[in-house]
C-alpha cells in the first residue's frame, strides 16, 4: 500500500496516519499542546522551514483540527488554536511522549502534572468498564467484515499484508 493510498482504506490506523503521521504535523501538534500558537513561535520551536511549516497549518485547518484566528489587524496576523477534533489527539501525542521517556532516555525533560491534584503523572490506557490498566497482551481485535475483506482483496493482488482474522487474540510478538 502506497502512502498515496492510506486515506482510501476502511483501517481506522491507516486513515489516521493518512492525517497526522506526518513527523512535522506531529511537532506542531506537541507546540499546539504546550501552548504555541503563533506562526513564528512553531517555526522556531520545531525546526520546520516555513514553506513546510505553512502547507501543514494549512492542512490541518483544512482537516478542521487547527483553527485560524487573527489576532492583529493592522498588520494582519494569525494565530492558531486546536478544535475539539485537534484536541482529541492529546492522547497520542502524551502517549508518544510516554513512549520517549521510557525507551529512549527522556525521562524528566517535560514532566505532566494532574491540574485537579497537582501531582506528577504518567498516562496509561485503562479499561473503561474495569479500569485495569491495559497493554497489547490484553486485547484482542475484532475486524469489521468489510475491512476483512479490504484485506482479503489487497492479498489477491500481492500487496503486502497478511490481514487480520476476526477475534483473534493480539500477538505482539508475531511478524
Amino acid at each position: 500500500m502506497s502512502r498515496n493510498d492510506l486515506a482510501d482504506t476502511l483501517c481506522p490506523v491507516s486513515r489516521a496516519i493518512e492525517r497526522v503521521g506526518d513527523p512535522w504535523v506531529l511537532m506542531i501538534l506537541r507546540e499546539m499542546f504546550m501552548g504555541r500558537r503563533r506562526f513564528e513561535d512553531m517555526q522556531r520551536l520545531t525546526g520546520a522551514s516555513p514553506h513546510v511549516l505553512s502547507q501543514r497549518l494549512k492542512r490541518l485547518c483544512a482537516d478542521g483540527i487547527l483553527e485560524k484566528r487573527a489576532y492583529s489587524h493592522r498588520p494582519v496576523r494569525y494565530e492558531y488554536h486546536l478544535t475539539e477534533k485537534g484536541r482529541d489527539l492529546w492522547p497520542v501525542i502524551i502517549m508518544l511522549k510516554s513512549w520517549s521517556d521510557k525507551w529512549l532516555g527522556t525521562q524528566g525533560m517535560v514532566e505532566l502534572l494532574h491540574n485537579t491534584c497537582g501531582k506528577r503523572m504518567v498516562p496509561k490506557v485503562t479499561c473503561p468498564e474495569c479500569t485495569e490498566t491495559l497493554d497489547a497482551r490484553q486485547i484482542s481485535v475484532d475486524i469489521d467484515p468489510a475491512l476483512l475483506a479490504e484485506n482479503r482483496a489487497r492479498r489477491a493482488k500481492d500487496v503486502q499484508g497478511d490481514g487480520h482474522e476476526r477475534n483473534k487474540p493480539f500477538d505482539q510478538n508475531e511478524p
